[in-house]
């Protein structure tokens, strides 16, 4: 996937850490091989490789892929409804086990 983007390509990826080979695209950025990277997740959160850190060709930011009105509102919604669920000694919606 990352040598399909070139050396003028960004790789973007606000999902999940693990969808992105960390060492391959790190070694692509050393290389050239890949021109950039915005990254808003990483494998090893909330671990960041150095390497990518000392890149004037990456741009990294902590998570922030979810931080919309509509999904911080659903998110205090469900904590809403685990603690009505939790106190009335019903199952939780999104029990943890």
């Amino acid at each position: 996937m990352i040598h399909a983007l070139g050396p003028d390509g960004w790789l973007i990826n606000i999902s999940r850490g693990s969808v992105v080979d960390q060492p391959a695209l790190i070694a692509a950025l050393q290389a050239g091989r890949l021109g950039a990277a915005g990254l808003d997740v990483f494998a090893g959160e909330p671990s960041v490789p150095e390497a990518l850190i000392a890149m004037d060709n990456v741009v990294l930011q902590p998570h922030q892929g979810s931080a919309c009105v509509e999904t911080r509102d659903a998110m205090g919604d469900l904590v809403l409804a685990n603690l009505q669920a939790h106190f009335a000694g019903k199952p939780l919606p999104t029990a943890v086990i």
